[in-house]
């Protein structure tokens, strides 16, 4: 990032979501944030791929929020029925390169897989990785979020503001790991 990134505004007008999951495990979760979203993306599209390679082309698309749910192995990779894999690693990569700003994996993975596949210091992404939903709290917690995103909050400041540091945990806020590596841009 150069000296001239910091004062660049980083905004989205028509954001596009893609709510999307691998296999079908998900469909009541994927329909629960799918409905948040469209509330203040009207454009936000779901998806159920049954192959990774889907999932491969779906990013080339040029989504700027890519909620995904997908089970992770214990390397942190995503494989689907056919055995094809795509690391954590292979995901962020793919993710930058398609523009996307914000990557959630939207259901419970352990936080040993997270760690073993998903390295996102320095990843010019946003990553919200999650441990525990804690079942539909979590679309609560996304009405919260986007709320504010939408309103023209970065999504940083969105974020804290959902989610504060250092507060007792709420009970429709997940558990997450998230590192906020674009979080200037802004999500209208």
């Amino acid at each position: 990032m150069g000296i001239f990134d910091s004062f660049r505004k980083d905004e989205v007008t028509g954001t596009r979501v893609l709510v999307c999951q691998i296999g079908t495990r998900n469909d009541e979760h994927l329909k629960s944030d799918l409905r948040v979203y469209k509330r203040f993306y009207p454009s936000a599209a779901g998806a159920t791929f049954t192959t990774v390679a889907e999932l491969r082309g779906a990013i080339q698309h040029k989504y700027d929020i890519l909620h995904l749910f997908c089970d992770l192995g214990p390397d942190g990779a995503i494989a689907d029925a056919s055995g094809d894999r795509i690391s954590g690693a292979d995901l962020l990569s793919q993710a930058v390169a398609g523009d996307v700003k914000v990557l959630w994996i939207g259901n419970d993975n352990p936080q040993d897989a997270y760690q073993a596949g998903f390295k996102t210091k320095g990843v010019k992404l946003n990553v919200v990785l999650t441990l525990r939903r804690l079942g539909n709290n979590t679309s609560l917690f996304l009405d919260g979020l986007f709320a504010k995103a939408a309103a023209g909050e970065t999504f940083a400041k969105a974020w804290d503001a959902a989610q504060p540091a250092g507060k007792s945990v709420q009970p429709d806020v997940p558990h997450t790991i998230s590192s906020l590596g674009r979080g200037s841009v802004i999500l209208k």
